[in-house]
């Protein structure tokens, strides 16, 4: 195990500076990060000529990456085109993004996993019929319209729930955003799990199992469960990474200043800065979490083995 972690750990090395390569490239490539200081108004030159070399964007794109790769190791992810240090926007976003994706993946893992098995033992059943619609729906309706209406409903017309989140952010305060930003990945998660626990019922050691007269309650954690969940588990440990970057709809909703307010606010400014600072640190995020999943394979399987 401890070869395979090293050797895993190894090849996340090219993977991190090819993914940081690409992503510095299309955002200094694709942008004038210049044209976003200076707003509606074109700089002068002089005031243009200035702001690339204090920036460092009047060097090669090649040296703007070592610059900014060696600085990343040193802990300095730049500075914002405010003036605000990036570390520090991400001390403020991280921390608030996090606990959201918390909610989404425990809205994920006990809602999604659990309709999944009910329905994937149920098949054919009413019940399995209703959570396929229902998930369907889920997934064919945009996550700003599942947002916005509950922020309607819950918020403004019966007044359960405050419309936006305050700047602390404490996690019971993310219980329906973390349900808007889930929606999709629950609805999915559902139906693998469902078709996962349909497909392994009918396997030979599941039969065996029952034969051998073991409660129907152990064959389900023990045998049944562990086995259907492999997909599952892999689904959910990419969509962490995702979560985490992809909840800039949920966030502009319900005013979350997080890791989506902030890439969209970097967008918004083209402050590169900000932008690839914020999407090194996913980077990572992913990696790991690939690697988090590959290890728990082994413990969900225990004919899995990594020499």
């Amino acid at each position: 195990m401890g070869r395979y972690v090293i050797r895993r750990l190894l090849q996340m090395i090219p993977v991190f500076f090819g993914a940081t390569l690409l992503i510095f490239l299309m955002v200094n490539v694709m942008g004038d990060p210049i044209a976003g200081l200076c707003g509606d108004k074109a700089c002068d030159p002089a005031t243009a000529a200035q702001l690339s070399k204090e920036y460092g964007l009047d060097k090669p794109v090649w040296q703007q990456y070592l610059t900014y790769m060696g600085n990343v190791f040193t802990g300095d992810f730049g500075t914002a085109f405010n003036g605000q240090k990036v570390t520090e926007l991400m001390a403020s976003a991280f921390p608030v993004t996090i606990r959201l994706t918390i909610v989404a993946i425990v809205f994920e893992v006990v809602i999604g996993i659990s309709l999944g098995v009910v329905t994937g033992l149920r098949r054919g059943r009413p019940i399995d019929t209703l959570v396929l619609i229902l998930t369907l729906v889920v997934i064919a309706i945009p996550t700003f319209v599942t947002g916005l209406m509950l922020q309607l409903v819950l918020g403004v017309q019966w007044k359960i729930i405050s419309p936006s989140v305050s700047s602390e952010a404490p996690f019971n305060e993310l219980i329906i955003p973390g349900l808007v930003l889930a929606s999709v990945s629950l609805a999915y998660v559902t139906r693998l799990t469902r078709t996962s626990i349909a497909e392994n019922a009918r396997a030979d050691y599941v039969r065996t199992a029952v034969a051998k007269g073991l409660p129907r309650f152990r064959i389900i954690t023990r045998h049944l469960l562990r086995n259907s969940l492999i997909p599952v588990v892999t689904f959910i440990g990419t969509d962490i990474g995702a979560l985490m970057g992809g909840a800039i709809v949920t966030e502009r909703i319900f005013n979350i200043h997080g890791v989506g307010f902030q890439l969209y606010q970097g967008i918004l400014r083209q402050s590169t800065q900000t932008v690839v600072g914020f999407v090194t640190i996913l980077v990572l995020v992913f990696l790991l979490a690939n690697l988090i999943v590959d290890l728990l394979y082994a413990v969900l399987d225990p004919r899995i083995r990594y020499a």
